[in-house]
């Protein structure tokens, strides 16, 4: 039997037997990480509460053998908050979805538990750290943490050279497939023309130029977050399900369309 300790955020919860939870978390030395809380479904039991979705905490696993990740799930013995991000999103709509949008992309890019995933780690501190003190749009926070997301993971578009023979921009043309913007001579099917000013907010965003994306039109920011979605789900190879809610109202009406491309 071993013990250990990592800071990680708390992407997920299922419900396990009468009073038990299977809890996902995004660690710093550790990657993604199941592990089993006991008892932390009864109404008095305060570790629970530290265990919800968007928190930041220093937990400590008990496994068997010598290391964390083995033949059966570790269990969560001991939790500490590091910082209580949910109580900053929950209580909004649109940081609520735009949040749940941001742990379902951290775990779909941790796709092997116990493999250290720093960057993807520090980037969803860092974002929800953001959309938790509300100092910009939710939908430009998201739209930034999956840029960087990809980029960290090895698929950061260009939004000004071209992607496919490097030839200086501005270029016009976007495609998912190729990578980003492509001159008239790399134009392949399926290729859409956004506007100059909506690539120039998206690399924005991914530079982390807040003054340049803060000052951007809604219709830009809608065009902007159509190929943002586009992108991801060609390299996830399928969309992610949180990210339908992202443009909704609590009623469920749309409140911003989002351009199809």
């Amino acid at each position: 039997m071993s013990l250990f300790r990592d800071d990680g955020i708390v992407l997920r919860t299922q419900k396990l037997g009468e009073a038990d939870r299977i809890i996902t978390l995004l660690t710093r030395r550790n990657g993604r990480v199941r592990a089993v809380a006991r008892g932390v479904r009864r109404t008095k039991s305060k570790f629970g509460a530290r265990l919800e979705p968007f928190s930041h905490v220093d937990v400590q696993f008990f496994a068997r053998g010598g290391e964390l990740i083995g033949r059966g799930l570790p269990l969560c013995t001991q939790g500490e908050t590091i910082a209580p991000y949910g109580s900053g999103i929950v209580t909004d709509y649109e940081r609520y979805t735009a949040g749940t949008a941001m742990l379902e992309t951290a775990e779909r890019f941790t796709d092997h538990e116990g493999e250290p995933a720093v960057q993807q780690y520090l980037l969803l501190v860092g974002a929800l750290r953001t959309l938790a003190a509300g100092d910009h749009d939710p939908r430009l926070v998201l739209d930034a943490f999956l840029l960087r997301s990809l980029a960290v993971n090895g698929y950061a578009p260009s939004f000004d050279d071209c992607a496919k023979c490097g030839m200086a921009g501005p270029n016009r043309f976007f495609s998912v497939g190729a990578g980003g913007v492509v001159c008239g001579d790399c134009r392949v099917p399926g290729s859409v023309v956004p506007s100059r000013e909506s690539l120039h907010l998206l690399g924005a965003l991914l530079g982390g130029d807040w003054e340049t994306a803060d000052a951007c039109e809604p219709r830009h920011c809608r065009e902007g977050s159509g190929l943002v979605a586009a992108y991801l789900q060609w390299h996830l190879e399928r969309g992610l399900r949180s990210l339908r809610f992202v443009d909704k109202r609590p009623d469920g009406t749309r409140a911003q369309p989002t351009p199809r491309i």
